[in-house]
């Protein structure tokens, strides 16, 4: 894989507040470049949601609603990270969930594509049967010693899915056969499926 060819690509993570649908209350982006994150470029910030955080979400991500009650809200940040990612590739561990936060919050995103690494981990070991975060670090010796902050905090696990995207995507020899594998149907980036071969099709 020669990750000098990757185009502009950040790794995000979100926490929500616990509503259904969620609010935000953290996100992070970290971008990835010449097959590295980069720490330095990373953009992080906390919000605070319209209404309050759940007990479920302060016990999952730790974040209590004093930590946010002097954190911007969205309408004063969302057009900045709208600018951040408008047009980039992001990549995120179950991804779905990552996108359609963001999305919901900004509907007139449009990414370049989305990667998934939930679905990238399940094509490259198909017989690992765990495919958490956790287990995937386990299971591909990632040391994450180095990464500021703890588990599902933003900035952490953004920095922790990172690491993962690059250590799985060296399991694939181009962007292209990175992207058959860890893009799902139906998402921005998504190939073309190929059409298939046939007789050639005349009006009789």
């Amino acid at each position: 894989m020669d990750y000098g060819t990757w185009p502009r690509l950040f790794v995000v993570d979100v926490e929500g507040n616990g509503g259904q649908p969620p609010d935000l209350v953290e996100v992070a982006a970290i971008p990835v470049v010449n097959g590295s994150p980069v720490p330095s470029s990373a953009r992080s910030t906390l919000l605070r949601p319209p209404t309050p955080i759940t007990p479920f979400a302060r016990r999952v991500h730790g974040i209590r609603n004093q930590d946010v009650a002097q954190a911007p809200t969205w309408d004063q940040v969302g057009p900045r990270i709208h600018a951040d990612l408008e047009g980039t590739w992001i990549a995120a561990h179950n991804a779905h969930v990552d996108y359609g936060v963001l999305l919901r919050h900004m509907p007139h995103w449009k990414p370049a594509g989305v990667i998934d690494t939930l679905r990238l981990a399940r094509a490259t070991y198909p017989k690992a049967g765990r495919y958490s975060l956790d287990a995937l670090i386990e299971l591909t010796a990632i040391d994450l010693t180095s990464v500021p902050g703890q588990r599902h905090r933003a900035a952490f696990d953004a920095h922790a899915t990172a690491l993962l995207l690059i250590a799985l995507a060296g399991h694939y020899d181009t962007w292209d056969a990175l992207l058959t594998a860890a893009v799902p149907p139906g998402m921005p980036g998504a190939p073309l499926p190929t059409a298939p071969e046939s007789e050639e099709q005349t009006l009789w």
